[in-house]
């Protein structure tokens, strides 16, 4: 968050659709419709409509949960966003929130959990060398989709290794040990309706050249569709790849195998930045989310606070992504 919900923040450095609706039940009814429908990632190539640069984009906005940093009990945490025009949040897993006290939380309020993001996943790899890890990995993969339903999720947000050994844990090896563990649990995700979306993340993974600092795109997509699954998909980060190159051109390579985003800012003289601060050219995102018909939630993934930070992050979202 400023990149990853903060405490991912130092794993990277370190390692390289529901519409909000008044009654909680029809939400409910509505994001369980949503995540049983499932993604065509194979046709992602070519949009499947056009929308005009005068239509707004139909966007979610929400928040990671680590970001609200009120000391209110759940239900006025969910309130406070509710009342700021966020239309969503999404937890994490493991969580020590009672299950209840979540969904009690969002029927008062209205305001749904779109999803949970594995906490575990850096440390606990799908990747890992060591088959009994991976083995973990897979449990807390499973565990992560279902907390995503009973919270009312559709989405589990997974980075799928970390390629940081030439000789133990390179590309190749995220890519093959990876997709074993992902098959595994696809009868889960398609018996509760949970995708799991992959996250671009500076793990390097999906980068041109083994051990450099050229990311694609095109490797990605390759990927996701080598799982060729209707429940995977692309959880792709606007502000992640800045970097290396233009979210705008990610936006088109991965085409509709782009489910959810997530948003930051990054500079090449400021690092992580303020939302719309960094070198991300957000006109020009916009125009690509038209050209690849995307639709859907957009989480914030920076610094998080108390109402006042919360409201101008989403004033700054509202800026870039709704202009």
């Amino acid at each position: 968050m400023n990149n990853h919900s903060i405490s991912r923040r130092d794993a990277l450095a370190v390692g390289g659709a529901a519409v909000v609706l008044g009654a909680a039940g029809t939400l409910r009814a509505a994001a369980s419709s949503a995540a049983a429908a499932p993604l065509s990632p194979g046709s992602a190539a070519q949009p499947a409509r056009s929308i005009s640069p005068s239509d707004p984009l139909e966007l979610r906005f929400a928040v990671k949960y680590g970001m609200v940093n009120v000391d209110t009990p759940l239900a006025e945490k969910f309130a406070l966003l509710k009342a700021l025009g966020y239309d969503g949040i999404e937890l994490d897993s493991p969580t020590s929130l009672r299950a209840e006290e979540v969904r009690a939380a969002s029927a008062q309020t209205g305001l749904p959990v779109h999803g949970v993001v594995d906490g575990v996943h850096w440390n606990t790899r799908l990747s890992d060398p060591d088959p009994a890890v991976r083995e973990k990995g897979r449990a807390a993969l499973e565990h992560a989709i279902r907390d995503s339903k009973t919270f009312g999720g559709s989405s589990v947000l997974l980075v799928p290794g970390v390629a940081g050994n030439a000789e133990t844990e390179n590309h190749e090896h995220v890519r093959e040990r990876s997709i074993e563990q992902i098959h595994r649990v696809l009868p889960l995700a398609a018996e509760l309706g949970v995708h799991i979306l992959i996250e671009n993340v500076w793990n390097r993974f999906c980068y041109d050249h083994d051990g450099g600092d050229d990311q694609s795109a095109d490797q990605l997509a390759r990927y996701i569709d080598a799982i060729s699954s209707p429940w995977v998909g692309v959880y792709f980060d606007i502000g992640n790849h800045r970097k290396y190159g233009r979210p705008e051109e990610w936006s088109r390579t991965l085409g509709r195998r782009i489910v959810k985003c997530d948003v930051k800012d990054w500079g090449k003289a400021a690092g992580w930045s303020k939302i719309g601060e960094g070198d991300v050219d957000w006109a020009a995102v916009r125009t690509a989310l038209r050209d690849i018909a995307f639709t859907g939630w957009c989480t914030a993934e920076v610094a998080g606070g108390g109402e006042a930070v919360l409201r101008e992050i989403k004033e700054r979202m509202d800026r870039c992504l709704r202009a």
